[in-house]
């Protein structure tokens, strides 16, 4: 269950919906090529863990020292700052459904509501106010679970009762063209709804007999997430039109379909509330812990100036909220410089999913290079079978994967970007340079 609550997300649905019945054979493929691996991975390492909890700072620093350590924790904290504003589109676009449909393409409305919500969250923060696992689960509840399983099931209503679909679902669309380009720009988006396995396994050590269990709720949880996935993105494309879908307001538009062909108009609001209660409460939720494996890295290392490891009375890190939150404020030009919103929430999108990537590439390596270290016959709580040449390969399909999905994310969707595919590729590089160069010249001048 903590494994899918930190990959399943409704929120990435319209982004991998916008290629129809293809979507099924690239989760597949991700699957095999990221999502097993991450997991398998991320559980190995955590279980071999020399001292305290394990997580990306220690492994990659057992690995390769405190400066790479600091690197890729500061991959882990930077994605999810270029990710906030993508997530609070979301909910900006889920309220402006409830207000007036009209203000989703509305950059001034959305760049508003954007910069009031995350800074009054993160003044929140700054009173140490902490989300109790109840009000976690509750928000899991509204915001995952019964919007996720409401839109399968009208989903699945709609194909059996035979209902005009906007995607072909016979056995001879469901594979794709490879060959196609196009095509393979949907793996960016898949990818990024597929991050997070490596949350869970910091648990493995506390796991009974992880050497049979971890597996099993590997499995278990592979097999919701996929499922959950394809279904969801599905039932968005067979209702929603492609060309009329918005990637922040696409569960909204399916939800209104279904209601109105079932005359449950009065639903609509129901379900937007539940996920902008859903979506506030994640963004509390994950707000302040990257930031704090942010801070700790920076001390480890002494990466970090005093100035941006300073606590406030309630122990929160104020200042490294403050910088995280005028990064987001800076990042909100993006919705001025590309020409839609959707393009704007794309670009965000794949942009995060690279950073995250870079993350995933340094533990991949860090895997490689501590099981080489261990030997043939070190026995730790979790090991991926097959012995060390079981770990090179899983880590090889995983590097695989995330290289394949940093340069794949050069490349937009024809139907989403209305400027030239160098132009995009251009803001891309810049937003990966900009983003990335603090942690190499922090970790260069660390003690």
């Amino acid at each position: 269950m903590i494994t899918i609550g930190a990959v399943d997300s409704i929120r990435n649905l319209p982004a991998t919906a916008l290629f129809g019945s293809n979507i099924i054979a690239f989760f597949i493929l991700a699957a095999i090529f990221f999502l097993i691996p991450s997991g398998m991975i991320s559980a190995e390492l955590a279980s071999q863990a020399a001292e305290g909890e394990g997580g990306i700072y220690r492994w990659v620093t057992q690995a390769f020292g405190k400066k790479a350590g600091f690197i890729a924790v500061w991959f882990q904290w930077i994605e999810n700052v270029v990710y906030y504003p993508a997530l609070l589109s979301f909910i900006a676009g889920t309220v402006a459904y409830l207000i007036d449909p009209h203000l989703i393409q509305d950059k001034i409305y959305l760049v508003s509501f954007i910069l009031i919500a995350f800074w009054v969250i993160t003044g929140l923060n700054m009173l140490g106010m902490k989300t109790s696992s109840f009000i976690s689960n509750i928000c899991a509840l509204f915001g995952l679970v019964l919007p996720m399983f409401l839109i399968i099931a009208m989903g699945i209503i709609w194909v059996a009762s035979g209902k005009p679909m906007h995607v072909n679902l016979t056995p001879s669309h469901l594979m794709p063209d490879f060959s196609h380009p196009e095509l393979w720009v949907t793996l960016a988006g898949v990818m990024l709804s597929m991050c997070g396995m490596e949350i869970a396994t910091i648990h493995v050590r506390e796991t009974k007999n992880p050497q049979r269990t971890f597996p099993r709720a590997l499995l278990i949880s592979t097999v919701f997430i996929l499922v959950t996935l394809i279904l969801g993105a599905l039932s968005i494309a067979i209702v929603v039109p492609k060309s009329q879908l918005s990637l922040i307001a696409g569960i909204l538009q399916a939800f209104q379909l279904f209601f109105d062909a079932y005359h449950l108009h009065w639903m609509v609001p129901v379900v937007a509330i539940s996920l902008i209660i859903g979506g506030m409460g994640g963004l509390n939720s994950w707000l302040i812990a990257p930031t704090r494996g942010l801070q700790y890295a920076g001390k480890q290392g002494h990466h970090l100036p005093k100035l941006l490891l300073h606590e406030n009375r309630h122990g929160a890190p104020v200042a490294l909220l403050i910088t995280q939150a005028i990064i987001v404020s800076i990042t909100l030009v993006i919705f001025v410089l590309l020409p839609t919103i959707n393009s704007s929430y794309w670009y965000l999108n794949v942009l995060a999913a690279q950073l995250y990537m870079f993350m995933y590439i340094l533990m991949f390596a860090a895997s490689i290079a501590l099981r080489k270290r261990r030997g043939q016959h070190h026995k730790i709580g979790y090991q991926i079978p097959g012995g060390p040449m079981g770990t090179y390969v899983v880590a090889a399909l995983g590097l695989v994967g995330s290289i394949a999905t940093v340069i794949i994310g050069f490349f937009p969707p024809s139907n989403i970007h209305d400027g030239s595919v160098g132009h995009y590729a251009f803001l891309i590089a810049i937003g990966l340079l900009v983003m990335s160069a603090p942690a190499v010249w922090l970790s260069w001048r660390g003690k």
